[in-house]
C-alpha cells in the first residue's frame, strides 16, 4: 500500500513487535536488513499520518523469564532487570533504523539512562507524538515480572492509543498452534474473554485485561509481510480482531 492510498483509521497505534523482528528466523542478535524493512513500513504508516508508539521485545538478546528459569546464579529479579535492558538495546538499533529513512524519533526508557534515552514521561510523549514524532518505548514498566505484552496494553491506556497492534510471524489467531496442526482454525475476530477462556496465546492475561478493560481492539497480523502494518492501520480485515464485541453473530 503506498503512502498516497493510506487511509488511517487510527490517529494514535500502539505497535508492538516481539524481539524476533530484530532477528533471522531461527537465529538471534539484531540483523539490519530484517529491521530496515520494517524501519520502511513504519515510515510510510507515519507519513500516512499517523501517530505511532512501538513497543518492542528483546527475546532476541535475552528473555528475562526464561533465563531466570534456566540460571541458579542470577536471581529472577535480575534477570527481568537484563531482559528489560534488551529492550533498551532493540530500541536503540531500531531508533537508527528509522532515522536513516527519514522518520523523526524519541527513545524513552522506563529505566532512567539519560545518556541514551529519555525517560518515560507521558506529557513529553504525548508531545512527541503530536510532532509526528515516532516513539520508542523501551524498558518494559520499568519493575520485574512484566512482561513487554503487559508493557504494551499500559502504554496504549496511558497514551489513549485507539488500538494495539500486535505484530506476529503468524498470520492472526489460530484455534491451535498452526505449525502443529495444520487443520487450525484461524478467527477473523474474537473476543477477549473467548481468547482468556481458551487460553490462546494472544498476549498475556494481564495485557487482555487492561484492553478489555479500556475497550482498546488489539489486532494480531503477519508484520513480515510488507505492507501489512499499513493495511492494519488502515482497518483492512487483516490478521485476528480482539475486541470486546468478538465474533460477529
Amino acid at each position: 500500500m503506498s503512502v498516497s492510498n493510506l487511509r488511517p483509521a487510527y490517529k494514535r497505534v500502539l505497535l508492538k513487535i516481539s524481539g524476533e523482528s530484530f532477528c533471522r528466523e531461527g537465529e538471534s542478535g539484531i540483523s539490519m536488513a530484517e529491521l530496515s524493512s520494517v524501519a520502511e513500513q513504519i515510515r510510510d504508516v507515519v507519513k500516512g499520518g499517523v501517530q505511532l508508539a512501538i513497543v518492542c521485545g528483546g527475546g532476541n538478546i535475552l528473555r528475562g523469564k526464561q533465563f531466570a528459569d534456566i540460571s541458579q546464579q542470577i536471581v529472577p529479579s535480575t534477570a527481568h532487570y537484563m531482559g528489560m535492558l534488551a529492550t533498551v538495546i532493540n530500541g536503540l538499533a531500531l531508533q537508527d533504523a528509522l532515522e536513516s529513512v527519514g522518520v523523526a524519533t524519541r527513545l524513552q526508557s522506563a529505566i532512567r539512562m539519560e545518556g541514551v534515552a529519555e525517560p518515560f514521561i507521558r506529557r513529553r510523549c504525548l508531545r512527541h507524538l503530536e510532532k509526528g514524532r515516532v516513539v520508542i518505548l523501551a524498558a518494559g514498566t520499568g519493575s520485574p515480572f512484566v512482561t513487554t505484552d503487559t508493557a504494551a496494553a499500559l502504554r496504549a491506556r496511558e497514551i489513549d492509543a485507539d488500538v494495539v497492534l500486535k505484530g506476529t510471524k503468524v498470520d492472526g489467531v489460530y484455534s491451535e498452534d498452526p505449525m502443529k496442526n495444520p487443520h487450525a482454525i484461524r478467527y477473523s475476530d474474537i473476543s477477549f474473554r473467548e481468547v482468556l477462556e481458551q487460553n490462546l496465546q494472544v498476549m498475556d492475561a494481564q495485557a487482555m485485561h487492561h484492553c478489555m478493560e479500556h475497550k482498546i481492539d488489539i489486532i494480531v497480523f503477519n508484520y513480515k509481510k510488507v505492507g501489512n502494518i499499513a493495511r492494519a492501520v488502515s482497518g483492512e480485515r487483516i490478521g485476528t480482531r480482539v475486541s470486546t464485541e468478538g465474533r460477529a453473530s
